[in-house]
């Protein structure tokens, strides 16, 4: 069944070793698919393409200690360089054939090649779940060898250490960057936290109610009790630089214009182009850990930030509510996060309207 390219994926140090450039520097390709020049064992074979020529040349290339004299420029072997991070760079079948064999301990290199259905169309999942079952192999997904990797190895980077006088009082402030895209996120601490059932907020950016006070959302009345809650009992909040959901201040900008034409805050975003939500929470996961947290209350009205927590290995004891009071202006906001996006709030808020469906914000839907 596997009737596609057949290409050898290697890590761009192996690439750089054996000096193959890539076909085309400037790539306009949909999907960015790093092609290098083709290559053939330079010994050892005979037209090159039969089977056995391949696999040759495949051997020859993947050695530890193998040279660029090793290698004849073109050939019927066609080489992909990886991203340096892998699928935390790029969620591309190279990254993931290069990660998987790092991950088993083997020589960064692997062959792969797209499974075709009988009438040549590219197999899909529930084809491949039926592949699989026919020849007892098991199936994995990027997104899985991505929140694998995010689970056991560190991403975050602790840079800086201060403390922070606030009207809440004072607060030990700590700044992280992110090691594959260079993100920065901030965590403000009181009191031990190096202990169980840690009081901690994750608090996705929300620069329109964080900093200008917006009525279209609740997003800068939760960070206030947060910070009141964590200054008083300890506790740690984290800063994340994931505003309007992860699509960007001027994006929730123009999601704000659709909403006063009528559209809720995850109509507008995909009405845009984006998912619902972009965010991800393993920084925060890799923070709370570097900062000796060993199992949180967490501050949120919000299920799957639950989830999300725990999928990267943080200890969720309990979810504690974070419920502001209606302004008004962000009844239907409110109630778009509990109808669509399953937030836990008690809050009478009523049926949703079409027409109050034009005050709905685009914020943070913390």
């Amino acid at each position: 069944e596997a009737r596609g390219l057949i290409c050898l994926t290697m890590a761009p140090e192996r690439i750089d070793q054996l000096n193959l450039p890539l076909q085309a520097p400037n790539n306009k390709a949909g999907f960015e698919t790093a092609f290098t020049v083709s290559i053939e064992a330079a010994e050892g074979v005979t037209t090159g393409i039969s089977a056995y020529d391949r696999a040759h040349t495949i051997r020859v290339a993947a050695k530890p200690d193998a040279k660029p004299s090793d290698l004849d420029r073109p050939g019927h072997v066609f080489p992909l360089r990886a991203k340096p991070n892998g699928v935390l760079e790029r969620m591309g079948q190279t990254e993931g054939s290069v990660d998987l064999a790092k991950l088993a301990g083997l020589q960064p290199a692997a062959v792969i090649c797209e499974v075709m259905n009988d009438d040549g169309t590219m197999a899909r999942v529930s084809d491949l779940i039926g592949f699989c079952e026919k020849h007892s192999l098991n199936m994995i997904s990027i997104k899985d060898m991505i929140e694998h990797r995010r689970r056991t190895e560190t991403q975050v980077e602790r840079i800086a250490e201060t403390v922070v006088p606030t009207v809440h009082g004072d607060f030990t402030t700590f700044g992280y960057r992110d090691l594959v895209d260079g993100t920065q996120y901030v965590a403000l601490t009181k009191g031990d936290v190096q202990r169980d059932d840690v009081i901690v907020r994750v608090h996705s950016s929300c620069v329109t109610g964080d900093v200008f006070g917006s009525k279209r959302c609740d997003c800068g009345e939760q960070l206030e009790q947060s910070l009141q809650l964590i200054q008083r009992d300890g506790g740690v909040l984290v800063y994340l630089e994931q505003e309007g959901r992860g699509i960007g201040i001027v994006e929730k900008l123009r999601a704000y214009e659709l909403q006063d034409q009528g559209y809720d805050t995850l109509d507008a975003n995909t009405k845009l182009g984006h998912a619902v939500d972009t965010r991800d929470y393993y920084a925060a996961s890799q923070i709370l850990r570097d900062l000796g947290v060993k199992s949180i209350h967490l501050l949120t009205n919000n299920p799957d930030k639950v989830t999300s927590l725990t999928k990267y290995g943080t200890v969720v004891t309990e979810r504690l509510g974070l419920e502001t009071k209606p302004n008004g202006t962000n009844v239907d906001y409110l109630r778009t996060k509990r109808d669509r996006l399953g937030h836990i709030l008690s809050a009478d808020l009523g049926a949703a309207t079409k027409a109050g469906a034009r005050a709905t914000a685009g914020a943070g839907a913390h």
